[in-house]
């Protein structure tokens, strides 16, 4: 993970977002760059005849706040020991940040609660389309534990193959690491093959194989990660629709509503 892009914003979760990146680059002799995003679509403005302009005051108000924030973070990553650069985009988020990481290792954004008030980034559109692992930090999170606990949620599909081959690095960081399976729902894969794949890098992961014991698998995931008191989860990102995410399977639809836990997604 040595180049790390952070989605970069005025919002309150920012910190912990950008704190989340500095543990990872540090850990891995990284370079963070900051992704400072205004779409100026946000800024057209229709007249009563049909028309559209943009508003060119609200732009200009917009582009001297980033131009505040940039010097913000500038003046704060100059007393960190990482290296570190900033960049700036006028297109739809998601594009925005889907360009950006082209060369990317890692994309570090927040995943929304569903009580957070500004409009949130869409996770699960980014998710699905970037070509990057992208850690979803949750918005109330303080700090990330990447040498803590990880789980791997399991499935045996390609989406969680791919997650799996993604967090080897961070994965390596980790004090320990869990693999989880829903029985019912690996019958494709076998997760001990898995776990030798991790073994060839040195990883030692241990296997819980459990039953659906909630009324849905994804509740049954989150209640085993609870049990474990795990500290981040990777797991493969489901769906084929950049439509706000309506084509999710439920396991991915679930957890980016209401988890808990800083999440690697990979698809």
């Amino acid at each position: 993970m040595r180049s790390i892009l952070v989605h970069a914003d005025h919002g309150p979760a920012m910190e912990p977002r950008l704190q989340a990146a500095l543990d990872v680059a540090r850990a891995t002799s990284g370079h963070v760059t900051l992704h400072i995003n205004t779409p100026l679509q946000r800024f057209i403005a229709m007249d009563p005849f049909g028309g559209a302009y943009l508003a060119a005051e609200a732009v200009r108000d917009a582009q001297e706040r980033d131009s505040a924030l940039a010097e913000q973070l500038a003046d704060q990553l100059q007393h960190e020991d990482v290296s570190w650069s900033i960049e700036a985009s006028t297109n739809e988020t998601v594009d925005a940040l889907v360009s950006g990481a082209r060369l990317a290792d890692l994309i570090v954004v927040t995943l929304a609660t569903p009580t957070d008030t500004m409009m949130p980034l869409r996770v699960g559109d980014l998710a699905v389309s970037a070509r990057a692992p992208v850690l979803a930090i949750p918005s109330d999170r303080k700090s990330f534990a990447l040498a803590g606990k990880a789980m791997v949620a399991w499935d045996g599909s390609h989406e969680a193959a791919n997650a799996l081959r993604a967090a080897v690095p961070m994965l390596m960081l980790a004090g320990s690491v869990e693999m989880v399976t829903i029985t019912e729902k690996s019958d494709t894969f076998p997760a001990t093959d898995a776990l030798k794949y991790l073994g060839h890098y040195g990883i030692r992961a241990e296997l819980h194989e459990r039953e659906r014991t909630h009324p849905t698998i994804e509740e049954t995931i989150e209640a085993v990660a609870n049990e474990l008191a795990v500290d981040w989860i990777v797991m493969g990102a489901f769906g084929h629709s950049r439509l706000r995410e309506t084509m999710f399977g439920g396991v991915t639809r679930y957890f980016l509503d209401f988890a808990r836990w800083p999440l690697l997604l990979v698809h």
